[in-house]
């Protein structure tokens, strides 16, 4: 093993070590694991760990040689971890930085003597420590639940499988097993059903907010590059008021459900921004179908806001995973905007692939304005300004035009209406039609 720490610690709270496996070059690693270093991933399971409140007393890099399929580590490397814990005082938990066969779990923990847990569930314990709306914790539970059902075939091996005679029989450890795995069946169904009423009731507020045209710009990024940070400085400035409405905290995951507001851009167009869930390397797919109806604010977004942390070393492995959650959920397709974030915190340069992005500190204030002007030219792109002229009785296409199209200028000349108003080409074509 390489890249030793040991911590000495006297605190109270549970104590964690972390292991960060690193596969073999066989192994799909995911598409930004070429980007990242070793010593990166560890440094982010420490996080990951700490966002947890628990205490890391001891952190480490497992280079593979080859997989062991009972205990994904071979014996040697065990042994060493073995020493490690047995010389703590206290270890409440092993944290192991990559995804856990149920069986490879159960070994390890008999093993080590140890709680062990993987990356996925790690990440699922964060969002359910972080989900405060009932949709929010609808959305974890189901992920957790999804999770555990696949992984209580060896859950029960201390009772007896099977009494014997002529096989008829279940022994309690069977019984045990299917009880369990009926309880996490029902429990799905039934939280599945809950989020299909929320689902619904968005669909609803959608439908209210589409009536109004108002386009939909949704910031995404990895977890704490200061997308909620950005969306309060958005809508501070269009308030010209000190009002802070995404909750911010320097912590992973500090925000899991969905946040609208409407702001205005200089031009006078109204638009709605939405923050969203963070997303972070190697995201459980558990996760992404549980919350499904909150990224989908993402999939049907007019713009996408890439908030990139300007000043992190792995900002460029960062942008590879959000793409690939943006894939994921079908969102790759839409306009984005790449926003360099955290500019007072860059000293010299910041990566080069964002050369073509939108510099600003969410913090001061620095870039706001230009980036402001950056989504209106966005938003733009195509559109008509349309000299129009209507009969006063004309109310249908007033309505339709208020509606579909940015009204720029609206006067009454006794029983005629005389407006300038800019439309989608689409839309300008389905005027005609009216």
């Amino acid at each position: 093993m390489s890249q030793q720490t040991v911590y000495e610690t006297h605190e109270p709270q549970p104590c964690a070590v972390v292991l960060h496996v690193e596969l073999p070059e066989l192994e799909d690693k995911g598409a930004s694991s070429s980007l990242r270093s070793a010593e990166a991933k560890l440094d982010e399971a420490v996080n990951l760990t700490e966002a947890l409140k628990l205490n890391v007393i001891y952190k480490n890099i497992i280079n593979l040689r080859t997989i062991h399929p009972k205990t994904l580590i071979g014996k040697g490397k065990l042994e060493e971890v073995e020493e490690i814990l047995d010389s703590a005082e206290r270890v409440d938990v092993v944290i192991v930085n990559t995804q856990l066969s149920p069986r490879q779990q159960k070994n390890l923990e008999e093993t080590l003597q140890a709680k062990v847990i993987d990356r996925t569930l790690l990440i699922l314990e964060i969002f359910a420590d972080r989900a405060q709306t009932k949709a929010g914790r609808l959305q974890v539970e189901l992920a957790h639940q999804t999770y555990l059902s696949g992984r209580l075939v060896r859950a029960w091996t201390h009772l007896e499988r099977q009494r014997g005679g002529m096989g008829k029989t279940g022994g309690p450890g069977e019984r045990q097993i299917e009880l369990d795995k009926r309880m996490i069946s029902d429990r799905i169904v039934q939280i599945k059903r809950h989020l299909a009423d929320v689902k619904k009731e968005r669909d609803l507020q959608r439908r209210a907010r589409e009536k109004n045209a108002l386009p939909v710009v949704s910031l995404v990024g990895y977890t704490n590059a200061g997308k909620s940070t950005l969306f309060n400085a958005l809508v501070t400035e269009d308030r010209q008021v000190e009002t802070k409405d995404a909750f911010v905290k320097d912590m992973l995951f500090a925000t899991l459900d969905p946040l609208l507001r409407n702001i205005k851009l200089d031009s006078g167009r109204e638009i709605l921004l939405s923050d969203t869930v963070g997303f972070v390397s190697d995201l459980p797919h558990e996760l992404v179908e549980a919350f499904s109806s909150t990224l989908e604010e993402v999939t049907l977004s007019d713009l996408v806001l890439h908030v990139h942390d300007a000043s992190s070393e792995d900002a460029e492995a960062q942008n590879a995973d959000v793409k690939e959650v943006l894939k994921q959920i079908n969102a790759d397709k839409i306009p984005v905007i790449h926003v360099a974030n955290k500019a007072d915190l860059v000293e010299d340069s910041y990566p080069a692939f964002l050369n073509e992005g939108t510099m600003v500190s969410a913090i001061t204030g620095q870039g706001i304005h230009r980036l402001k002007n950056r989504i209106e030219e966005m938003l733009s792109k195509g559109e008509k300004d349309l000299e129009i002229t209507l009969n006063a009785a004309e109310g249908k296409k007033l309505s339709w035009l208020h509606s579909h199209g940015q009204i720029l200028k609206q006067e009454l000349d006794g029983e005629t209406w005389h407006l300038t108003v800019r439309l989608k080409p689409e839309d300008a074509l389905k005027y005609q039609s009216i």
